[in-house]
This record gives C-alpha cells, structure tokens and sequence, in this order.
C-alpha cells in the first residue's frame, strides 16, 4: 500500500510540472480597444467631409442654407463619436486581480484535484486490492460455524499464500501439520521440506517430516525417514518423536535391542497414562518377545509415531497430562447393526471439537477397526496448535469416526458417533459409532 501512494504523488507531481508552468507563465498585455482606432478613423473622415463642404460652398456647388444644414449633421456626428467611452476615460483595471487569478487557480489545481480524486478513489475504489492477501490465521481456519468445504478453501488460501511468503517459517510449519492432521501426507511432506529448509536444526521438524513420510511409504521408517529421524537425534537426543521413530526404524530392521532401546528412553519421557505411552509399553513388550525369539508383534512402528509435535520433552516439565491438565477420556465401540459395513482395516478417527465455535479438532487419535472397543484419551498434546487446544475451551464435543478411506475430512457413507456437551477433564465416556454419514 505504501509503494501505491509513493507512485500516485510522484504521478500527481508530474502532472503538475506540465500544467502549472503553463498557467503561471506571464502573459502580454493586452492589446488596445478596437473602439479608439475605430473612432479616430471615424473623425477623420468627418473632417474631410467638413472639408470637401467648405470646398464646394467655396466653389458654388452648395448654397450656404446647405451647407450649413450639412455641416451641422457633422459635427452632430463628431460629438457622438466624442461622447462614447474609450481606452483614455475607461477606468484601469487593478493589477492585483489580473496577477492573483493565475495563482488561485494553480491552488486548485495543485491541491484541490489530488485531494477531490483521493477521496473518490475512497469510496468507490479497492484500495485493499493493492496488498497481496494475508495468509489466513489459525483462528480463521477453525472460525465459527465452518463447513468442511470451507476449511479445504481456507486450506488453500493459506497454501497459495505460503507461495508468496516463501520464508515464512512459522506459516510454513502450519501448513504442514494441518496437511499432517488431514491424513494429506504428499502435501504435508512437501510443506515440512520447505520448513526444514528454513530450519534445518530444527529436530522436531525433522522428525514430524519423518513421521509424514513413513506414512507416505506404508507406515515403513526406513530408508528417507530414518534418515531424518538419524538427524533429529544428533541435534536433540531426547526428542520424544524422534525416539519412538527410531525404535520403530530399529523394530523394522530386526534390530530389537536397539528398537528396546530407543522405546524405553522414549518411555521414560513420556507422559504417562495417555495413548502415546500405551502404545510404547505394548511395542516394548513385542520387541521383548521377538528378542527372546517370539513372532514379531503386529504393532505397526507408525502406532508409536504419533508424539506432540509441539518439541522435545527433556523431561524437566512435566507433560500436560501428568499434571492434570485438559483432557476428556473413554471408550469408543461399535454398534452390532453396523458391524457388516465396516472391515478391520478401516480407519477410525477419534476427536474433540468445541462445542461452539471452531469445527477443527482440538485433538485426534487415528486407529483402526481391529483395535475396536478403544480405549482412549484425547489432552493438549495432540492439539494441532496453541491456539486450538482443549484447555482453550470448557465444552466439547467428543466423537469416532470409521472412514473407508482414510481420510480425516468426513465423507458420505462413513459411520459415526458422538457425544455433546462434554466438559473438558471428562472421564469414562462411552460413544457409539451408529450412525452412517449421509
């Protein structure tokens, strides 16, 4: 907008430069009224009449009752043209006025016609239009009343936005974890690279881009992912994410000391009680067997790859849910009559949402129908950011949700359930999946 003004005062002064040079510049004096000329011209010819009369009463063409009656109509004509006003009796004009209008109107040129255009363009112009669109905010994203659809276009109004702000690191970031948290991992994966080009020490950016690629590739940690995870760790060793990832990179390998390794030091940082450490004990517990030569245990490393994206945990704070903080908590199961439509790979996404305002979730969990009943608790460390969290609302709305697809945006022909008014810090809720999506 700054740069818009600039060019318009630099255009109005160029403007003005042709103009008013033009219209302050001295002009001639005027030229003598026609009227003198004309009335000398006119006595003239009269005195040569009065003259030529003389000569004839001279010479006997005329009598002198003629010439006396002609002579009286001249100079009957000399003292009208004497009586009318000329340039030596008109009155001068003053020279204040005549100099002053050039002036007047350079005022109202210079500023009046800048001024009057200004305050058009106002009213009827966009100056709005001149900036570039601001990349939408995390509450613009989660306003009030805002359809799915909705939120796929401020999606993308935030993605063309990151285009025009390449180094925004922050909006970036975003962008990726929103893309993480809609199950959308090319495009999460694309938008973590950016970041990490931002920020390549960053080690919970490595690892979240990491976990977006594994499951690009199958829930499989090797190869690109363990790459990353390798980096995360040698910048900060005790980052959660990194840790649970490494383990599974270490599981998938058949390395099971180091995967028991990994885990247990990802243990020990983890909060207690929640799904995330739940889900470490029951690897640890796979890993143990397989190392004492059991079959392999069908935990995926993906299930232990779902830590906050929020940073490191270095075990000096005390994580949200080990101190009491927001959370709601239950179990999640399936009504009977609905068991035909479902297959055990289907995906299940269990969710918190305010109950008035902002339609993203607060926090979400991904599952499968296999792991039906689930037990489950939802807190801040699975919040997509600080903004959108469940200790920022004191009621919600807690609900499952099966998708064929797997994709976290609702669809019809999914199956659903959910419980409303929920006060954050709810236990033992029970929500049935009943209900199939129009």
């Amino acid at each position: 907008m700054t740069t818009f003004w600039i060019l318009t005062a630099a255009l109005t002064l160029l403007a003005l430069a042709h103009v008013l040079p033009v219209l302050l510049r001295p002009r001639s004096a005027k030229a003598p009224d026609d009227s003198a000329t004309r009335r000398s011209s006119t006595l003239a010819i009269l005195r040569e009449q009065a003259e030529q009369l003389d000569a004839e009463l001279a010479a006997g063409s005329l009598d002198a009752e003629q010439h006396r009656s002609a002579r009286d109509d001249i100079e009957r004509r000399v003292l009208e043209e004497a009586d009318q006003p000329g340039t030596s009796s008109a009155k001068p004009r003053p020279v204040s006025a005549s100099a002053e209008r050039p002036w007047k109107s350079a005022w109202i040129l210079g500023l009046g016609v800048p001024l009057l255009a200004g305050t058009i363009y106002s009213h009827v112009g966009s100056p709005q239009a001149i900036d570039p669109p601001a990349a939408p905010s995390v509450a613009s994203l989660g306003a009030d009343n805002v359809s799915d659809a909705q939120v796929e276009e401020l999606l993308s109004k935030l993605a063309a936005a990151m285009e025009q702000k390449p180094d925004d690191l922050a909006g970036w970031m975003l962008l990726a974890r929103t893309y993480a948290v809609l199950q959308r991992f090319p495009e999460a994966s694309k938008a973590f690279a950016r970041a990490t080009a931002l920020a390549p020490n960053d080690a919970q950016l490595l690892a979240d881009h990491a976990d977006v690629l594994a499951m690009q590739q199958g829930q499989k940690i090797s190869g690109e992912p363990a790459r990353l995870v390798t980096r995360a760790l040698q910048i900060d060793p005790k980052n959660l994410k990194a840790l649970a990832l490494a383990g599974g990179a270490a599981y998938e390998a058949g390395q099971y000391p180091q995967a028991i390794e990994y885990w247990t030091m990802a243990r020990q940082l983890s909060p207690p009680d929640t799904p995330f450490s739940e889900n470490l004990d029951r690897s640890l517990v796979d890993a143990r067997s397989a190392l004492q030569g059991g079959v392999p245990g069908a935990s995926a490393p993906s299930d232990v790859a779902v830590a906050p994206s929020g940073g490191s945990t270095n075990g000096n704070t005390p994580p949200a849910a080990a101190t009491g903080a927001a959370h709601v908590a239950g179990s999640v199961s399936l009504s009977p009559s609905l068991a035909a439509k479902v297959s055990p790979t289907d995906t299940v996404f269990i969710f918190a949402r305010a109950a008035e305002g902002p339609r993203m979730p607060l926090a979400i969990l991904r599952r499968t129908v296999a792991d039906l009943p689930i037990p489950f608790t939802l807190d801040d460390a699975m919040a997509m950011s600080p903004a959108m969290k469940l200790s920022n609302f004191p009621v919600v709305v807690v609900g499952a949700r099966v998708s064929k697809s797997g994709n976290a945006l609702p669809s019809p022909g999914d199956l659903s359930g959910q419980v409303t008014n929920v006060k954050t810090g709810t236990e033992g809720l029970q929500i049935v999946i009943d209900t199939v999506q129009p």
